[in-house]
């Protein structure tokens, strides 16, 4: 038996205007996943305990078959895991957004114009430069997600995401720790004016001190690969001893090798592992910027550009099983994250399940189920 997991991140959204009052998953053309549903078990699924921000840090670590209430310190700490970074107890990593803030105090792109990371790199090694003297490490990510590694004391502090804040007022640090992190971001105002990109600050926020978890396949028996573009994903699978696979093309917006994708975990089962994971950010980015006619589009690359190869491979293959779901809802009119049930499909190619229309429509009558059981229910069919 092989198994995939499909995570087209943030897709799950609600009714539009705009799409004649359909969500984008509604509204997209995918038949090769409307074929799959109508064989699956479908559901809907809490992959935001309680109490945890709605974050793609908690929701993959739901997807990944491990309890946030658990495991989750902080969506920093997972991200400085995929730059190999072993924090000692003393230390705390922050997420630093290279980030574009109006003169009106509002945030106009969290982003800060999607900045290539070679363009991004000289903005954070100067940030290293200034700060180190201070105990502060600033280590390089992709485009404009990076790590700030802070001295303990520092992680005593409230930090809006900054994704939550476009177009809206900026929401300043609280807590013990605000003036020291206020401080930075301001300094970094000066610093990046030397570079050649849109972003004018860095923004501190996610903080936390690094989980021990235990490895996936001791957890279920099973050896895993993923493939992904964004930092917090590889992350998880670095603590949870999951192979990474690096694919150069992916980039973690629209114009990402879907068919790379495909192919590495293709690749990936046909060279012995048991489970591979596929993470796509297009979507999320999408209804972040509100884009809806790119989160419609991204929906239909999944469906043509990876799953109708994907599941071909797999039928030739023998029998397999399949999980997709998102791992929170990101809705185009608020253009952030929320922490609502999101719809989740489980696919055996050897049992029919009853089936039905993967879509939030299709699932809003169905029972909620903690998103981190499902990986159990994946493995156990």
């Amino acid at each position: 038996m092989k198994y995939v997991v499909c995570v087209p991140d943030g897709c799950a959204d609600e009714p539009l205007a705009e799409l004649g009052g359909r969500t984008p998953l509604q509204a997209a053309h995918t038949p090769v996943l409307d074929r799959i549903a109508a064989r699956s078990t479908l559901g809907r699924a809490a992959v935001i305990p309680p109490g945890l921000p709605p974050g793609s840090d908690v929701g993959n670590m739901s997807i990944f078959g491990y309890d946030p209430a658990e495991y989750h310190t902080g969506r920093a700490p997972i991200e400085a895991a995929a730059l190999g970074l072993k924090l000692r107890p003393d230390q705390v990593a922050y997420r630093c957004n290279l980030s574009t803030i109006g003169d009106d105090g509002t945030m106009i792109d969290f982003a800060g114009g999607h900045p290539s990371t070679e363009r991004a790199a000289g903005a954070i090694e100067a940030m290293h430069k200034v700060f180190a003297a201070e105990g502060l490490e600033f280590h390089r990510g992709v485009q404009y997600r990076h790590i700030m590694v802070a001295p303990a004391d520092w992680a005593e502090a409230e930090c809006a995401p900054p994704h939550d804040l476009t177009g809206k007022p900026l929401v300043w640090p609280t807590g013990p720790a605000a003036a020291k992190l206020q401080r930075v971001m301001d300094a970094s105002r000066d610093i990046l004016a030397d570079f050649d990109i849109d972003a004018n600050t860095v923004w501190l926020w996610g903080q936390g001190f690094q989980p021990q978890m235990p490895s996936f396949e001791t957890t279920y028996g099973l050896k895993a690969g993923l493939v992904t573009a964004v930092d917090l994903v590889r992350g998880l699978g670095v603590l949870t001893d999951i192979e990474v696979v690096e694919l150069e093309s992916a980039t973690g917006w629209y114009d990402t090798d879907y068919e790379g994708k495909r192919d590495c975990a293709v690749d990936g089962l046909d060279d012995g592992l048991d489970l591979f994971i596929v993470h796509v950010e297009a979507t999320d980015e999408a209804g972040h910027a509100g884009n809806v006619e790119e989160k419609v589009r991204a929906l239909e690359n999944w469906d043509t550009r990876i799953l109708a190869g994907l599941v071909e491979s797999l039928d030739a293959s023998g029998p397999w099983r399949m999980l997709l779901l998102p791992d929170h809802a990101t809705p185009l009119a608020l253009r952030t994250h929320t922490s609502d049930a999101v719809p989740y499909l489980l696919f055996d190619s050897t049992v029919d399940g009853a089936g039905g229309e993967y879509t939030e429509a299709g699932v809003a009558d169905l029972p909620v189920v903690p998103g981190h059981e499902l990986m159990g229910r994946l493995v156990a069919g």
